[in-house]
């Protein structure tokens, strides 16, 4: 489904569907992107960040980044840019306490909010995928009711608040630093390496360029991304490839032992015993029952 829709308080949402695209824009409102079939490659600077149906990316204001898309599969983009007043309001609200709020009402408040969140890869889970799953099948069946529409994009700055602080914060508190800011600056580089598994989980890769992308040696690394995330930058890895081989099962015909080689796993048993440990059924066996 096709279609731009720009809300009488300056909210936009589009949904697009395409086999081949690229596109090189600056933001201009606090963005979130999600797709629900394929995915998009965005690049930000030097940092390359891909998207899949399980994931989502944020924008902040005016970052500059380009966007591509080849896929064999045709790629459904889905993307909300908020605006100013509308995320500022969302802002205050959450960290104001209700009387700052009553004594600011219909002027503007001297104390902003003004943190830029971190634009990296989210897992798309919980709340917010139930959340913006509804608001897509209303918005492709011709809602016109922007008083829902806007509560949907209000619950779901709600939903992608709790998942940041998931993230980051509470993630950030896991790691064995005394500083808060060490904490976070350390996540961040942890968010790194877990974009670039991500981005790039088809290829070989190796603990030395994983670290040398994260800023971090491979001591460091290895030992902070299992306090953070509870798992190795291996099986992290393992657990996105078999993630990327459910969804061409179920979106494509290529025979398993090409996905074997689409998704980098070098050895077919290895692969099947793997999916077989992590969703209690064999790869053949998941698509017949689809």
């Amino acid at each position: 489904m096709e279609y731009l829709r720009t809300l009488k308080n300056n909210n936009v949402i589009y949904s697009s569907t395409r086999d081949a695209r690229y596109s090189q824009q600056t933001t201009s409102d606090f963005s979130i992107r999600f797709v629900f079939s394929g995915n998009e490659r965005y690049s930000i600077g030097k940092r390359q960040l891909s998207i899949h149906t399980d994931s989502f990316l944020i924008l902040n204001k005016g970052t500059q980044y380009t966007s591509s898309v080849e896929s064999a599969i045709p790629v459904q983009s889905f993307g909300i840019s908020f605006d100013d007043k509308f995320l500022q309001d969302f802002k205050d609200s959450w960290q104001l306490k209700d009387d700052t709020l009553l004594a600011n009402y219909r002027r503007p408040l001297t104390s902003r909010y003004e943190y830029e969140f971190d634009e990296t890869i989210y897992p798309f889970k919980g709340d917010l995928f139930f959340n913006i799953n509804h608001l897509k099948y209303h918005l492709d069946r011709g809602l016109q009711d922007e008083l829902l529409i806007n509560e949907y994009l209000y619950h779901c700055l709600i939903n992608y608040y709790q998942i940041f602080n998931e993230e980051i914060f509470q993630k950030a508190q896991g790691l064995n630093f005394l500083n808060r800011s060490t904490k976070i600056e350390i996540l961040r580089r942890l968010n790194l390496a877990k974009e670039y598994l991500y981005t790039n989980y088809n290829q070989h890769i190796s603990l030395d360029e994983l670290a040398e992308y994260a800023c971090l040696s491979v001591t460091h690394l290895l030992r902070t991304f299992r306090q953070a995330f509870h798992v190795t930058p291996h099986q992290f890895l393992v657990q996105i490839r078999l993630q990327r081989a459910k969804d061409l099962l179920r979106n494509t015909d290529y025979p398993v032992n090409e996905i074997v080689n689409m998704i980098g796993f070098d050895c077919p048993s290895s692969f099947i015993r793997l999916f077989r440990e992590r969703f209690e059924t064999t790869p053949l066996k998941f698509r017949q029952d689809l």
